[in-house]
């Protein structure tokens, strides 16, 4: 009897010891260390990530280009922090390495929409832009016509990368036009992949963001872009929501950039003349 008492006693407290190691070590993997402008600047070292594209980082014969690129660049002479820029064409990974400090910013045209900014920080606005369809040109098309009301996008399969910002509002144009459009998320796709199928029939719509599309558009002349899926947004950078003097100094940064002139130059040439052509 004694024996059977302490043998409960001993499964209790065993019970009780691997609870308590279990709520720790889970306590512990979420605990996140803290990085902010503070600790990056101990460092010496800004980290980046963009995609490989022509609004983000591109390889242009012996040299790299891309508006993102570019814009880390000028942060880069203005701060005096090394600027490392990496590379992931899903922006849910970028969004995982920015929570992990794997990243300290995410470059990209990103809308600050509500859902967002729950969980992140914007950036000032960088730029103006809005999500568009991507389909074939009629002459590019079998002779059909150009979808040109959201409402005949019933039924349509719409591809998008992977955790795109587009797919919230697909979602919501569903509610508004009260029936089904298909959405499909390429995890391995990223827009300048998507929009490349598009021309080559391989799929009959995409959608991505305007920048992306009117640059694309010249080497692609078989895409229609005219079609919106959005009404003009504002797009940012984003940061993790506990670096908030990160936020400060990036935008201090991106404000200096702007009243030296080298905000102006650098986005004439990656999208001004794309969005006059656009709006012509």
């Amino acid at each position: 009897m004694f024996s059977k008492k302490l043998l409960i006693l001993y499964i209790i407290l065993l019970t009780v010891t691997l609870i308590i190691m279990g709520a720790l070590l889970y306590i512990r993997s979420k605990t996140i260390v803290m990085r902010d402008y503070q600790e990056i600047r101990t460092e010496g070292v800004l980290r980046i990530v963009t995609e490989y594209d022509p609004s983000g980082y591109f390889v242009s014969g012996n040299q790299i280009e891309g508006f993102h690129y570019e814009l880390s660049r000028a942060i880069a002479r203005l701060s005096g922090l090394e600027v490392l820029i990496y590379l992931d064409m899903s922006l849910e990974k970028s969004f995982e390495g920015l929570q992990a400090n794997q990243y300290d910013i995410i470059a990209r045209n990103i809308p600050a929409t509500s859902e967002l900014k729950e969980d992140y920080l914007f950036t000032e606005p960088l730029i103006l832009s809005k999500q568009v369809l991507i389909q074939r040109k009629k002459a590019y098309n079998n002779g059909i016509e150009p979808v040109r009301n959201q409402l005949d996008l019933t039924e349509k399969t719409l591809y998008i990368p992977e955790s795109s910002p587009a797919r919230l509002r697909l979602q919501n144009l569903q509610h508004e036009i009260g029936d089904t459009i298909y959405i499909v998320e390429e995890p391995l796709y990223s827009s300048e992949q998507l929009i490349i199928m598009v021309a080559k029939g391989e799929i009959d719509y995409a959608v991505c963001d305007l920048q992306i599309a009117l640059v694309l558009q010249k080497q692609h002349p078989e895409i229609d872009i005219q079609t919106d899926i959005s009404f003009t947004q504002l797009q940012s950078w984003v940061i993790r929501k506990n670096a908030p003097v990160l936020l400060d100094s990036l935008n201090r940064w991106i404000r200096v950039i702007r009243e030296t002139g080298q905000f102006d130059k650098i986005y004439q040439q990656y999208y001004a003349l794309q969005v006059m052509s656009y709006e012509l």
